[in-house]
């Protein structure tokens, strides 16, 4: 077993870093600060000589506080003059502490004092960012009444469309024509129907969408997992093919330890994005490095990102400097990132079909990317692929039964989930009679897939005997016990496959199913991938197709892992290394049949073992002798 030591393809770019640009961004009260010299030049030297920037966004206004002209010129003519590109940035909220308070776009007072701030950005920068709260949130007796007999989802919408065009991009393209206007997306993006964000209409019309990738401390309160920093890039990307202009990190979870920041950002540019910015630059300045931030897993050595080599004393521009804030370790995992992202190809994964402005089974991508298997949201159903995953957001779509039925008859595999069965099983019963409603069973035993550490609570799914197949099964126990429940069912129609992918009740439990039964489910999954991991959950896999691939442990502790390439191939090269690893030697395989085909390995499959450290990632490379 090698034991492993981490240390749309984009141009290179011609700032600071080959492969992509850092920047960081200016809340208007802390640009209106600037206007005292010694502020503006400590502030820089400190963030400056901990992490290189490449470009700085220069917010004109938040919370109904709009930064002067004369501060905002002089601020804006001393980061030009450090060689920095300068943008600008625009929050349009009333007061953050209150709940988020946005503005009242049924209130023509306060649709004139969007569009003001919108023409008064427009006349200092070429481009500027619309930062999270470009939505609504009021429930006023103005909204009310502008609202009628409307949903609230229905009416924020088209409100919000309408107000993007009307009140900041047509205002702002009067005074300067040539400013381009790019909307900045949150990371909660399967909620955003419901307060305004409009993703079919929005990145439309304006000049360029941005994404937040802060996943922050998964247990808060948006329950935001690990693996959403990429997904997310990877969703929008796939919305507004070449508008996406990066993402976007704050300090969330540094607290947790300095592993979960460098996580976020590593994550974040391994979707390819061409930028990143470092929310923000008073964080960069004022959030100190403490000992709290180096985590026991640290002890153990091996690590991809490295605690006690962050903060030891370095040489710039002919100084020693000792760091002192976070902004030190997002130099370090964007130095590192820089050199790994720049052999990989574009990201594929397992397409997923999220159809506008639906709902169900929130965020549950993300947690299926954190049990390895890739995640590709698109906002339309490909019909180019072997295999697509749907989950309960595609009963928005009224043909969905359509598609699965013409997905099935060309002889492609669909998987659907426990979540959408339950709405569409009278639809979906001319495919198969399947039938999963409240009954819900406890299950800790997988039998010879293996045990969960926990007993949980699933979803039963029935079926017709010899009509579908449980490939894994799970019971309290399974092995010996007096009853089973199906956890991936299979049912074929025409010249395809369904299967049924069975979820917890809590997402969080997709964790506690055993590696045997996630080796299985990865396996069944993998074919447009061509590959896929083995090992316990919490470790995500993310393939380019350029033939290479990453893999990032997100456990506490080192794991075992195994890699599986479906086809011949001599070895894999760590891109970072240069190591070549071996592949394992495995026993003769025996004959398969039913669902025993879908454990073991593919035909003509080559194996590799891996160790991997606590919070590390290796990138491999599969094509180098192709």
């Amino acid at each position: 077993m090698a034991a492993v030591t981490a240390i749309t393809v984009l141009p290179a770019q011609a700032g600071k870093y080959q492969h992509f640009k850092v920047s960081t961004y200016i809340r208007a009260q802390d640009v209106a600060r600037m206007a005292d010299d010694k502020f503006m030049n400590q502030t820089w030297e400190t963030v400056s000589s901990q992490v290189d920037l490449d470009k700085i966004y220069l917010e004109t206004h938040r919370d109904a506080f709009t930064v002067d002209e004369k501060t905002m010129t002089k601020v804006k003519k001393f980061f030009l003059s450090k060689g920095l590109e300068v943008g600008g940035g625009i929050t349009y909220t009333r007061s953050e502490p209150t709940d988020f308070e946005t503005y009242s776009y049924a209130r023509p007072v306060e649709r004139q004092q969007v569009r003001q701030v919108a023409e008064y950005t427009a006349k200092l920068f070429d481009d500027f960012i619309l930062d999270d709260f470009f939505f609504i949130d009021l429930k006023n007796d103005d909204e009310i009444a502008a609202k009628g007999t409307k949903s609230w989802t229905d009416y924020r919408l088209r409100l919000m469309a309408d107000a993007g065009r009307e009140l900041v991009l047509e205002p702002a393209k009067k005074v300067n024509p040539k400013v381009k206007v790019i909307i900045k997306y949150p990371n909660w993006y399967d909620h955003f129907h419901g307060l305004g964000f409009n993703l079919e209409e929005e990145p439309q019309y304006f000049d360029g969408i941005w994404t937040g990738t802060e996943t922050r401390d998964p247990a808060s309160a948006q329950h935001l997992q690990n693996y959403l920093s990429y997904n997310v890039v990877r969703y929008f990307d796939n919305i507004a093919p070449g508008k996406n202009g990066g993402g976007w990190v704050d300090a969330g979870g540094i607290q947790m330890s300095m592993d979960r920041y460098a996580e976020q950002l590593h994550l974040t540019m391994l979707s390819k994005t061409p930028e990143i910015i470092l929310w923000n630059y008073m964080q960069l300045n004022d959030v100190k490095i403490t000992p709290q931030m180096r985590a026991p897993w640290q002890d153990a050595g091996g690590n991809s990102f490295r605690y006690d080599e962050m903060v030891v004393p370095y040489q710039k521009d002919g100084k020693t400097i000792t760091p002192t804030t976070m902004a030190r370790f997002a130099s370090v995992t964007l130095r590192q990132t820089d050199r790994l992202v720049g052999q990989l190809g574009k990201p594929v994964g397992l397409v997923s079909y999220k159809p506008y402005h639906s709902s169900g089974e929130d965020f549950l991508q993300n947690y299926l990317g954190m049990i390895g298997l890739p995640m590709d949201m698109h906002p339309t159903f490909l019909n180019d692929r072997q295999q697509i995953l749907l989950t309960e957001q595609a009963a928005k779509d009224p043909q969905i039964v359509d598609k699965i039925k013409t997905q099935l008859k060309k002889g492609g595999d669909v998987i659907i989930t426990t979540g959408l069965l339950k709405v569409i099983r009278e639809q979906l019963s001319d495919v198969c009679e399947l039938y999963c409603g409240d009954l819900k069973a406890i299950v800790s035993d997988f039998g010879f897939a293996g045990k969960s550490p926990r007993e949980f609570i699933i979803p039963q799914v029935k079926y017709f005997t010899n009509d579908a197949w449980e490939v894994v099964s799970a019971g309290r126990p399974l092995t010996g016990g007096v009853s089973g429940y199906p956890i991936l069912l299979r049912d074929t129609y025409s010249k395809g496959m369904l299967f049924v992918l069975t979820i917890p009740d809590d997402f969080g439990n997709l964790y506690d199913y055993p590696a045997g039964a996630l080796n299985v489910i990865r396996r069944a999954m993998s074919k447009d991938v061509g590959a896929y991991i083995e090992g316990p959950a919490k470790v995500a896999f993310f393939p380019y197709d350029n033939r290479t691939m990453v893999v990032e442990n997100f456990n506490d502790e080192t794991v075992s892992l195994r890699v599986v390439v479906n086809s011949k191939i001599t070895n894999l090269r760590n891109i970072l290394t240069g190591e070549l690893l071996q592949p394992a030697d495995l026993p003769k395989p025996a004959p398969s049949w039913g669902r025993n085909r879908f454990f073991g390995y593919p035909d003509g499959a080559t194996v590799f073992d891996i160790s991997l450290p606590a919070h590390s990632y290796i990138g491999l490379d599969y094509g180098h002798d192709s």
